[in-house]
């Protein structure tokens, strides 16, 4: 008599982890303007995602900005580019990452009046295996999507809990999302200018490391750095 057998989960396409990622530093962009008061708390309302309820912005204009890539940060070379067109961010992160281009992204608070960096929110993506096509499947052993969510949720969690022991930000404040990519990156011709990194001094900067997550693919490990004068 043939035993049934239970279907087993199919491992994780590089354009499925892609879809992750870029779903993950939205939800992450989001929750760290909530946390700290960069948009107030009104331009916000709650969903549910990774099993638990989150920020997501309602504010028309902020969303608007979401949706475009504003800097642009090309790893182990020393120019620096904006970007002077009207690119949609989570569009061109997915890209990056489709290619195995993006090294790094990070969200920049900084001082409205004194354009001073406040904070420096880093994720640093690695890319764990290399499919040969964005639709094939990895031969690493498959993770659970269970366990990715949970991950995630615990870095969600963790910015959540960092208002404990960041600095009170009391000024008026903007942002900025830089990425980082390999020189070979595909970078749209007569869409970027020069730009400044927007790091903060080494002599006032206090780093924290928060969690990671990994797919079967990608991992991104997560910290903040924050100015800090003592």
């Amino acid at each position: 008599m043939a035993t049934k057998q239970a279907p087993t989960r199919q491992a994780i396409t590089l354009k499925g982890s892609t879809a992750i990622v870029t779903d993950f530093f939205k939800f992450a962009v989001n929750t760290i303007l909530y946390q700290r008061g960069v948009y107030p708390a009104d331009d916000f309302h709650l969903v549910k995602k990774y099993g638990q309820v989150v920020m997501l912005t309602q504010d028309l204009a902020l969303e608007n900005y979401l949706d475009k890539f504003s800097r642009f940060l090309k790893a182990n070379v020393s120019l620096l580019l904006t970007n002077i067109a009207s690119h949609r961010i989570l569009q061109q992160v997915q890209k990056w990452l489709l290619t195995g281009s993006v090294t790094q992204l990070a969200l920049v608070i900084i001082s409205k009046d004194s354009r001073i960096t406040l904070e420096r929110w880093v994720f640093n993506v690695h890319l764990q295996s290399q499919p040969t096509s964005p639709e094939s499947a990895t031969t690493v052993p498959m993770k659970p999507e269970s366990q990715i969510q949970a991950e995630i949720r615990d870095i969600l969690k963790q910015i959540v809990s960092t208002v404990t022991f960041l600095p009170t930000m009391e000024e008026p404040t903007v942002f900025n999302i830089l990425a980082y990519t390999s020189e070979s990156a595909d970078v749209p011709a007569d869409e970027w200018v020069d730009t400044d990194p927007l790091a903060i001094e080494a002599s006032k900067s206090q780093q924290v490391r928060l969690r990671s997550f990994s797919t079967d693919i990608h991992r991104v490990e997560a910290m903040v750095a924050y100015r800090y004068e003592g």
